[in-house]
């Protein structure tokens, strides 16, 4: 068609007068596997060698990153108390950015130690969460980063702060766009080498994201920029394409859709690495992500936890495979 598009996707024949749409969408995306960490945090303890077999079979979907597990309080989150055993099996796959979740400077001195160096720092931009999760105001979490990003970089890795309650908190509503960008910025400029913005109740729309996010890199010009959503009411997905229309190229997904925070009481699981794989492959945008091996990796992480994964595309098996006709008879 001749004529001409705009940035929004909007084509226009200019003889003709008629108006298309197209989706405005990267080339390609990077996707970040937490089901180790998120999917996991919040299930009964899993036993060592079912988690090797989850990892075996995550690293065999082709997925880049991986956040392997959370060095954080055993008492706290019983679940991930075998970080340090996980740690020391990383080493058997090559080729995959590990990391791994620290809560403060403690957690970080116990990755390095453990030969993780690229770390994930958690600041609540709500103080009411950031007390119930890390028992701390918003503030005093901030004033870590620089520990924390000195402690990655002297081990050669890196710091990415992850920013939780970004758009919602569960005690204290929604949480206003400049105090997520004031978080932002004081991360960055104590050191943080990127950020993420979490949804973590899964409460954000559209709109929403794409506000925050401009906001966001207006704040801190030139620092990459991740999402973290959450399914909790059916908007994960189209949060997640929002995002990615919006320019982000790194994404958090799990495994199954798995996942929950065990200090925001009404999170549930974190949006399908299978289902955010399939919009985006089916979208022309590459992961390098197979499919069949992400449903392959949720069966193995089904049998691990005991119980049915919340992934809506798991349940149907996949793509949709066309059937014979049944006869009238």
């Amino acid at each position: 068609m001749r004529g001409t598009t705009d940035s929004r996707g909007v084509r226009r024949d200019r003889e003709l007068g008629v108006i298309e749409f197209d989706l405005v969408l990267p080339t390609e995306v990077d996707v970040r596997e937490v089901g180790m960490r998120d999917g996991l945090q919040i299930e009964a303890p899993v036993p060592l060698e079912a988690k090797l077999a989850m990892l075996e079979a995550l690293v065999a979907t082709g997925v880049r990153r991986i956040e392997a597990t959370s060095f954080v309080s055993p008492k706290a989150v019983p679940a991930l108390a075998d970080a340090d055993q996980v740690a020391a099996e990383l080493s058997r796959w090559g080729d995959v950015h590990w990391s791994a979740l620290v809560a403060n400077p403690r957690g970080a001195v116990r990755a390095v130690d453990a030969g993780v160096a690229h770390l994930e720092y958690v600041v609540s931009a709500s103080d009411a969460h950031s007390r119930a999760n890390a028992g701390r105001s918003t503030t005093d979490a901030v004033a870590a980063v620089g520990e924390i990003a000195g402690l990655a970089h002297g081990a050669g890795g890196s710091l990415e702060v992850i920013i939780a309650t970004a758009w919602d908190c569960p005690f204290e509503g929604r949480t206003a766009i400049p105090r997520t960008v004031d978080v932002a910025r004081a991360a960055v400029t104590a050191g943080a080498d990127q950020l993420c913005l979490g949804d973590t109740i899964g409460t954000t729309t559209p709109l929403r994201v794409v506000q925050l996010l401009d906001a966001v890199r207006r704040a801190c010009p030139g620092v990459p920029v991740g999402v973290h959503f959450h399914d909790t009411r059916g908007t994960g997905q189209a949060n997640a394409l929002a995002a990615i229309q919006a320019g982000v190229t790194q994404l958090d997904s799990s495994v199954g859709g798995l996942g929950g925070c065990p200090f925001a009481p009404g999170a549930s699981g974190n949006i399908a690495t299978e289902e955010l794989v399939y919009l985006l492959e089916e979208s022309g945008v590459r992961t390098g992500i197979d499919l069949d091996a992400v449903l392959a990796a949720a069966r193995i992480t089904e049998e691990a936890v005991g119980h049915e994964l919340p992934s809506s595309l798991y349940r149907a098996g996949g793509r949709s495979v066309p059937r014979p006709a049944s006869s009238a008879g």
